[in-house]
Order: structure tokens, then sequence, then C-alpha cells
């Protein structure tokens, strides 16, 4: 349901993301992991139609970013990192301005945000305007923007960033309510939750994939045993390559 093809970018002299490929079949939750500049984030915005890639493409659902753009965002929901919003509209009112630019029929779009506000557990927070929300609410409004129209394809950037345990494992349950009808992509760089969450963990490092596993799969490689062992070793292994 998403293939990324030879993906690259560069900014000036410096190279962001250099020919990253994956595939993510439905009913799969990928962890897309990786230390800070890695370039996770560049990956998923050219995924998501956001940024040009200077090199490859990615499909979503079959259909090209570059040359099917609107078709292929139809199919995906994206949550960026410090998901944008309209911080003077309420969440009802930012939802049915999303279901209005999605150009959701008439008669659905009714459904489709009381369904995304209590599947993002928003509801105690309807009347107030987003900008007095505080940031884990902020983050669940911009996680029932990104699955409002019931994509088949989910690229979450920090899907928990700012959420309290309970908001946390909430987020985790609804993920994995939905990952049997759709391909999901997550990064975060709370290691602890990618067994939670994730049957499967792609580890970016200077740009290029350095790993492609199991949770389980990948912390067997470390020493303990542990997912964190196992992320500073190949990163680590990577920049004694580099040098």
């Amino acid at each position: 349901m998403l293939e990324v093809r030879g993906l690259e970018k560069s900014y000036g002299t410096k190279t962001a993301v250099q020919g990253v490929s994956f595939t993510v079949e439905k009913g799969t939750v990928l962890g897309f992991l990786g230390p800070n500049g890695a370039g996770k984030s560049t990956t998923m915005r050219m995924i998501a139609g956001v940024l040009e890639p200077d090199m490859g493409d990615a499909l979503i659902d079959g259909k090209s970013i570059i040359s099917e753009r609107r078709s292929a965002q139809a199919a995906l929901g994206y949550l960026p990192e410090g998901a944008p919003l309209y911080e003077d509209m309420t969440p009802p009112e930012f939802l049915r301005f999303l279901a209005e630019v999605r150009t959701l029929p008439r008669k659905a779009r009714g459904d489709a945000i009381d369904r995304a506000i209590a599947d993002a557990r928003i509801s105690t927070v309807l009347g107030q305007r987003i900008g007095s929300l505080s940031k884990g609410y902020r983050r669940r409004v911009g996680l029932a923007g990104a699955i409002l129209h019931d994509p088949p394809v989910l690229v979450l950037d920090e899907p928990t960033d700012g959420l309290d345990p309970n908001q946390k494992r909430a987020v985790r349950a609804l993920i994995a309510r939905m990952a049997a009808t759709k391909a999901i992509v997550i990064s975060t760089h709370t290691l602890t939750e990618v067994p939670a969450m994730c049957s499967r963990a792609v580890l970016i490092d200077r740009g290029r994939i350095v790993a492609d596993d199991t949770p389980a799969g990948l912390a067997r490689r470390s020493e303990d045993g542990t997912l964190e062992s196992a992320f500073a070793r190949l990163t680590d292994q990577t920049e004694d390559e580099t040098l």
C-alpha cells in the first residue's frame, strides 16, 4: 500500500536522504527510527508530497506522489511533527474545514467527524479554541484530522509527543485497531513504544537505511537484547564506517 522508491534530498552540500527505499503492506505498522538529523522527517515529508524529492518517488495505494499527487494525497493521512493547526478554530470547526477541503460527501461528513473525535478522544475540548489547548490535546486534534477521511495509508510523525501515559495508551490502542486495514508508518523517539505499536522497524542514520527488521529482531542484534542498545550500536556502527 506504500512503496518508497529511492528517495533522495540534499540541502546545498548536505545530503539529508540517500536512496531510501522500502515497502509497507496492509496490516503492517512500521516504526521509522533514527537519531536526530537522520532524515526521518525529511523522508516522511517527501512521502506526503510536502517536500519535493531530488530523486525517487513514493506510491501511495498505487498512486505516485510525483505524477498523481492529488490522488496519492487523498489516500494518505499525514500527521507532521508539530502539526500546524488553525488556532482560532474549535476542533469541530477544524474538522469540518478539513472535510470540505477533502471534498468528503456531505452526507458522510457528520459521521466522519464524529468518528474522528471519538477515536482521537477529544470530545471534552470541543468548545475550546485550538490555540488554548494543551500540547497533548493539540496533538490529538492533529491526529483526528489525519484519520478523518479513513485513508488506507497513515504516516504519523511522533503521534504520542506531548501525551500523558493514559493518552499514549489510547493512541496505541487506536493504532492497533486501525492496523488490520491500513499501512501505517510511525516515527518516534520513544523506543520503548516501538514493540508496543510496531510489527516492523526501519532504522535510518545519516540519510541511509541501516536496518530493517522486527523490533525483536533488532533487539537481538545487541549484547543485552534491548532495542535501545541495538539502536545505539547500529548508529555508532554507521558513524564508524563513515569515518
